[in-house]
């Protein structure tokens, strides 16, 4: 038996429904992902065992949500709610459940990968595609400030794809979990923090100050989302460059 074949009966001797149970404990591990009053969205989520694991590790005030076209079996006496939406999160009615459901997550996950087929660059676009799917139900249910997991195989579009996930968030990382098997191309993109600012890192706006901030930087609205501008006087109207994004505010130098 290899090394990695041991997490197949450490699931069943745990009660986990799947070894990829393990997967999400290293990557929650390594990421931070959960902790208490947090509620998560599991995409692709049967049989289960990222549900599993979820529910275990929210605490207090945590909630599950899992999704996926195939029934899910109900957890035994989970630790916090969970519930199952059976549908196909490409469908705007299994989205609108979603929302209905949740209001908005700290958390969107995806294990989902597609029926690998051997020739290589098609499973990798495969995968690339379930990715973005992921990723674009997690722009219409992730609140301000909330993370993004998604599997994706190793290839040449990745990087397209992470470029276009670090647009929506403060930062992402690849992550590849020790319980992903050796022969495996797969990895996570670990996407931190969502931006829903209406501005963006390099934008250039107008401005006006109309506050000072308890460090001396002037303090501008741009649709109710605030920026820190170094070296302005309250009441004067600049032209500013953002250079840093944060999930609930931003920083911006004047134009000179």
């Amino acid at each position: 038996m290899s090394g990695k074949d041991k997490y197949y009966n450490r699931a069943k001797q745990q009660g986990y429904r799947a070894r990829s149970a393990f997967k999400l404990r290293q990557l929650d591990e390594t990421a931070d992902l959960l902790g208490a009053e947090r509620t998560v969205v599991d995409l692709g989520a049967a049989p289960g065992g990222w549900l599993q694991v979820a529910a275990e590790r929210l605490g207090d005030g945590g909630r599950v949500v899992g999704v996926d076209r195939q029934r899910i079996d109900d957890l035994e006496e989970p630790d916090v709610p969970v519930e199952t939406i059976r549908g196909d999160i490409t469908d705007e009615s299994t989205v609108e459940a979603i929302t209905d459901a949740v209001g908005e997550a700290n958390l969107v996950l995806s294990d989902m990968a597609p029926n690998v087929t051997g020739e290589y660059d098609l499973d990798h676009a495969r995968s690339v595609h379930l990715a973005r799917q992921a990723f674009e139900v997690s722009l219409d249910v992730l609140g301000a400030g909330g993370d993004l997991v998604v599997k994706v195989f190793d290839g040449r579009d990745l990087d397209d794809l992470k470029t276009d996930i670090e647009e929506e968030f403060e930062y992402v990382r690849e992550v590849r979990p020790d319980a992903s098997r050796d022969s495996s191309s797969e990895l996570y993109l670990v996407a931190k923090h969502r931006l829903t600012a209406p501005v963006r890192e390099g934008d250039t706006v107008e401005v006006e100050i109309v506050d000072t901030g308890e460090e001396g930087d002037g303090i501008a609205k741009v649709e109710g989302f605030t920026l820190f501008v170094a070296g302005v006087e309250e009441g004067e109207t600049v032209t500013v460059r953002v250079d840093d994004l944060k999930p609930q505010y931003g920083f911006a130098q004047p134009v000179e």
